[in-house]
Parts: structure tokens; C-alpha cells; sequence
């Protein structure tokens, strides 16, 4: 099975290093047919976050294609500085590292909400991209598969799992009680959105910029005032928090015209990557910028959470590797059905009636496959493979 991957992510890869290769849902479209013209290469899928990057590769046989410098080629940028972070794994370590990513064991903030999403969302852009060949297709279904039943076996820690969850408690921390402090979110995409509705059950006077505003279509979190983006800079003057969470390739925050306001925030929190809130203004005296990657310490997992989840991941990581036993068996089994037509063809005569005919091919058949499997037959594998011909004849 040659399916592998390259990945960097927070543990390897600074920020500054991870933004330049988080790519927008077209571009992963676009990088993902570009992968994939490569010789060699049958299938790719492209999965892009906050926090990592991974390219997953279905290769022909003897193609030792390197994901890292193919995602760094494809994209227009040299390799080198990358190499270092860059983590390539192929086979068995490779599937189980997907499995353990969709159920949020790789993950910044251990156990996460939005990863289980984003698995999902890669391989619906390489679907529809047609670059998700059968291997990588069910590769990542079974791991979404295990990240949902990951889920069902009990939360990793005792506390909420995502970003805007730890960025209110960070605030928190820096601000104490929230109640009555105004706070502005640059953003109304989903993190956005959460972010303000969890400032607004802390009891901030929340206000959310938006770029357009569409009536019926447009959601704005429930008791949150709102601003145009344009004017964000002149709204955000007297606020005591700023949370920034889109996916514009540009700065929302520049540090000229927050120079400019006359009384800037304490406390700016900045949840994207590529970067909203140029770093610059984190230098500023007096003003605590905070960023994916300082929100927080990564938490400790349960035991006995932990040892649930990872015999998720094995059941998982056992289904596919028998659904890839059973594909590279068809043309095997193909062959056997041609033995087996030539072979009981000479023990049907015509004069038989169907049913006695049917019955005669059931017990050669039985005995044929009998003489020749050797190796692992048992009463149990007998009575095993009796009980799935009864459910598929129900």
C-alpha cells in the first residue's frame, strides 16, 4: 500500500513558518489537481488548518514521491526552510497518524471540536476536485469514522475543546471578571461567531464587524451589536478586548492606525492563520496580544479517556486495513470464480433439475475452497464465514 504524507504542525512549525503554507479552500482545490498531474501520483488530499498542514499521497508502485517538497513546489515556494519542520510518514504509521488527528490527539489543544470538521472538509474538496482516489477515499472516512466514535468514548479533559473556548478563558485570566468590559470580534465565520457568543454569556458588551450584511442570510450572534468591517478601527477605539478571527489573506489590525486610537485595547486576541493582528502591535507598551499558539499550555489527557479513544483507533485502523486485504484480493478472487465455473461444470450434467443441480455445486464448492485453503482453516473460521453468509441472506 503506498499511501503517505508529509505534515508540519505547531509542535515543529513557529507560526510564522505555518501561515505561509495555510491555503484558503480554493487554493487547496488548485493544489490539489497540481499534486496530482505529478507522474507518479494517483491521488492527493490537502489538509490545511490553524495548526497543521498535511498533504496525504496515493502513489503508483515504485513511486517514492516526497508530499513536503511536492505541496512546497506546487505552491511556489522553496523547500528548505521547511525541510526541518516537515514530518513524512507512509504505511501503517501514516493511517494511524490520520486516525489520531481526526480524534484530536494531535491537536493544540488536545481533544478539539473543529478538527473532526476539517478531515472531513479535505476530503470533500479533493472529491471535488476528483483527486481522491479508492485508498485515500476510504482512508479518510474511516478516520472520520473513528474521530465521531473517538467522541462517543468521552471527552480527552474535563474542560471545552476549542480555540474560542480557551481564548475566553485566556481573557479571563488577563482580565478577570468579564461582565460589562465592551469586547469587538473582527469576524462573523464560525469561530467568529462562537467567540461572540461566548464573550456574550460572560457579560461583555459585544460588537461584531461585518463586511456585508444580507437580510435573512447573514447570522449575527444573538445580543451582539454590529459594525461595518470598514469602520472597525473607529469602533474598536475604548474597547477593552479585540478578537480577531478570519480568513483574510491581509492584516484587519495594522499597527499605524491602532497607533492612531485614543483609547486602544489592553488585550487583543488573534485566532488566524495566516495572522489577522500584525505582530508589531503585540510590542506596543501596555498592549498583550496573544495568538493561536500562547493561549494556552496543552492540557493532560484522562487515562482511562485516552485508552478508550486508542482502542477506537485500533478497531478503525483494523477495518481498513482489512477493507485493503479484501480490494488487492478481487483479481485473486476473480480467478477462483473462473476455477470454480470450469470445475463444477464438469460435475453438472444437463438431465439434472435446478435445485439437485444447485445443491451438487453448493458441495463442491464447499469442498473445492475447503482443500484448498489450508493455511488458517479452522471450525471458527468456517463458522465465522457461515455467519456472514446468513446476514447477507436475510
Amino acid at each position: 500500500m503506498n499511501i503517505r504524507m508529509s505534515g508540519l504542525d505547531y509542535g515543529l512549525a513557529p507560526i510564522a513558518l505555518r501561515e505561509q503554507l495555510s491555503f484558503t479552500k480554493s487554493a487547496v482545490m488548485e493544489l490539489d489537481e497540481a499534486i496530482c498531474r505529478r507522474e507518479g501520483v494517483v491521488g492527493a488530499v490537502l489538509l490545511s488548518t490553524c495548526n497543521r498542514t498535511e498533504l496525504y499521497l496515493s502513489c503508483a508502485d515504485g513511486c517514492e514521491a516526497n508530499p513536503g517538497q511536492l505541496l512546497c513546489a506546487a505552491a511556489g515556494l522553496a523547500y528548505d526552510p521547511f525541510a526541518p519542520a516537515f514530518v513524512t510518514r507512509q504505511g501503517e504509521e501514516c493511517q494511524r497518524h490520520l486516525m489520531a488527528v481526526a480524534c484530536g490527539l494531535q491537536s493544540q489543544i488536545l481533544g478539539e471540536d473543529q478538527i473532526l470538521t476539517q478531515v472531513k472538509k479535505a476530503a470533500a474538496i479533493a472529491r471535488e476536485a476528483k483527486t481522491i482516489d479508492a485508498p485515500l477515499e476510504t482512508l479518510f472516512r474511516t478516520a472520520a469514522s473513528c474521530g465521531k466514535a473517538a467522541k462517543t468514548a468521552g471527552r480527552l479533559t474535563g474542560v471545552a475543546t476549542s480555540a474560542a473556548h480557551q481564548a475566553v478563558e485566556a481573557a479571563k485570566r488577563l482580565l478577570g471578571d468579564l461582565r460589562g468590559l465592551r469586547a469587538m470580534v473582527i469576524g462573523n465565520g464560525e469561530m467568529g461567531r462562537l467567540s461572540a457568543s461566548l464573550l456574550h454569556e460572560e457579560g461583555c458588551d459585544v460588537t461584531v464587524t461585518l463586511r456585508s450584511y444580507r437580510h435573512g442570510e447573514t447570522v449575527v450572534p444573538a445580543g451582539c451589536a454590529v459594525v461595518s468591517y470598514d469602520d472597525r478601527f473607529a469602533a474598536m477605539d475604548g474597547m477593552d478586548l479585540v478578537l480577531s478571527a478570519t480568513t483574510s489573506p491581509h492584516y484587519t489590525v495594522l499597527t499605524q492606525p491602532f497607533l492612531a486610537l485614543q483609547n486602544p485595547p489592553d488585550l487583543l486576541i488573534d485566532l488566524a492563520i495566516p495572522r489577522d493582528i500584525q505582530p508589531e502591535v503585540g510590542e506596543l507598551p501596555g498592549i498583550t496580544l496573544l495568538n493561536v499558539d500562547n493561549l494556552g499550555s496543552r492540557l493532560r489527557a484522562d487515562a482511562k479517556a485516552l485508552q478508550r479513544v486508542e482502542a477506537v483507533m485500533e478497531e478503525y485502523l483494523e477495518r481498513f486495513r482489512q477493507w485493503y486485504i479484501y480490494r488487492e484480493s478481487l483479481p485473486a478472487l476473480e480467478e477462483m470464480k473462473e476455477a470454480l465455473r470450469r470445475r463444477i461444470g464438469v460435475y453438472v450434467e444437463d438431465s439434472m433439475d435446478p435445485e439437485e443441480a444447485a445443491e451438487l455445486a453448493i458441495d463442491k464448492v464447499v469442498d473445492l475452497l475447503a482443500g484448498g485453503m489450508t493455511d488458517g482453516f479452522t471450525s471458527d473460521a468456517v463458522r465465522s464465514c457461515t455467519a456472514k453468509i446468513r446476514l447477507h441472506t436475510r
